[in-house]
């Protein structure tokens, strides 16, 4: 018996992230720009977590944003394998 395979898509694992639209991509970028700038205007930096690749590129690109936004580098490195720490020129060395 031959099956018929077309509109067959690729199911992610249950337990898998479903992408974002484009909508919601960027109103999520918008709050990471927001709240992220404001903890960074704050204290100086702001770590946040980043378990994907796409994780990281959303806080590159925020990073980059608010760089742009302030005229003044926000620099981005991680801390350890799921985190990222953003912050200042001047407060790039871990807080005590």
């Amino acid at each position: 018996m031959t099956r018929d395979l077309r509109n067959v898509r690729h199911q992610p694992a249950p337990d898998a992230p479903t992408p974002l639209s484009a909508e919601e991509e960027a109103r999520y970028r918008n709050l990471l720009f927001t709240e992220l700038g404001n903890k960074i205007a704050d204290d100086g930096w702001a770590r946040y977590p980043a378990h994907t690749p796409e994780e990281r590129r959303r806080l590159i690109e925020v990073a980059a944003r608010l760089t742009a936004h302030w005229g003044q580098q926000v620099f981005i490195e991680p801390e350890d394998q799921t985190r990222f720490r953003l912050c200042l020129a001047g407060h790039q060395t871990l807080p005590s």
